[in-house]
């Protein structure tokens, strides 16, 4: 069966529709954000961005069973999560999978671009089109919080695996860190487009263009989102599908709270302004604050409180 081809384009419509259907939302959505993705999440292929999967990665699962043989990625998205946990010698092949051919097109172009053994699918998490037992490893990041049902998403992840085989989750929002990083950043957005109205500040407003007719689909941002997880409940989700071994743990604190603020005051000015010197700036505080969570923070306070859930498991 051919795969569908990518739709940055929707109709009117098409859209219109969408907002009854959370799949097809994520599908128009992801299309049309698909070539840009990488750009607007500063996304790399780099040392940087390799130093992250792969410590997030170990974080949750620990550095057994590297180089894992065979892995796909569930909701790969541009292939950011599996590309970099390849280049940091995790997984040895690969395949993306996503529910938007945009996302899946972006994703095989990328990892040629890197000489990476990847192949991929068009795929709905919940009817993953390979067989059982396919892979000794699946990973995501940043996808179930836009799966209807998270519990079937997992039984298809366990159904794809080989016996013992390991999946790991991460980049998902947890209840409280999701309350705290959306006020955060409607008071930013609110205090940044105001404050750029004053005449003094008026070269840091960013010209706010209606949507036209190609980025429709832009105004399902709003929609995508589908959940948000209690690290208890998201563990009790996969035991419930058969899990074994099933491990959540938390991470970003201190990290959320100064950078959901930071992007999104960088969505709301000219991206010219953004010097190198900022982007370094936010990094560095990125690095320093992560630090702070992970030595200090994460022995202290409640999982609950913290932004990102990360999550493992094996098949029995």
């Amino acid at each position: 069966m051919t795969d569908p081809a990518p739709n940055p384009h929707a109709t009117e419509a098409e859209v219109e529709a969408a907002y009854a259907d959370p799949k097809l939302a994520n599908v128009l959505y992801h299309d049309w954000e698909a070539d840009t993705y990488d750009e607007k999440w500063s996304i790399s292929y780099d040392e940087r961005c390799i130093s992250y999967a792969t410590g997030v990665f170990n974080a949750v699962a620990g550095e057994a069973g590297q180089p894992y043989p065979t892995a796909m990625e569930l909701g790969s998205g541009t292939g950011f999560f599996l590309l970099n946990l390849m280049q940091g010698g995790v997984i040895k092949k690969g395949s993306v999978t996503d529910l938007s051919p945009g996302m899946v097109k972006v994703a095989l172009r990328n990892a040629a671009a890197l000489g990476l053994d990847v192949d991929g699918r068009v795929a709905d998490a919940e009817r993953i089109p390979y067989p059982d037992n396919s892979f000794d490893l699946v990973v995501g990041h940043a996808v179930l919080h836009h799966i209807p049902d998270v519990r079937a998403a997992f039984a298809e992840v366990l159904r794809v695996l080989k016996p013992g085989g390991r999946f790991v989750f991460a980049g998902e929002p947890t209840k409280i860190g999701d309350w705290y990083a959306r006020r955060l950043g409607q008071l930013t957005w609110w205090l940044t487009t105001n404050i750029t109205r004053l005449p003094p500040l008026s070269s840091w407003r960013r010209p706010q263009a209606e949507l036209d007719s190609s980025s429709r689909a832009a105004a399902l941002e709003a929609v995508v989102d589908l959940h948000t997880f209690d690290p208890a409940e998201l563990e009790r989700m996969a035991q419930g599908a058969g899990a074994i071994g099933v491990r959540a743990v938390t991470e970003e604190f201190a990290a959320a709270l100064a950078g959901w603020p930071i992007r999104t005051f960088e969505a709301a000015v000219p991206q010219e302004k953004l010097t190198l010197r900022w982007r370094l700036f936010a990094y560095h505080l990125w690095l320093r604050l992560s630090a702070l969570d992970k030595k200090l923070l994460s022995r202290v306070l409640p999982r609950e409180l913290f932004y990102n859930v990360m999550i493992t498991g094996q098949k029995r």
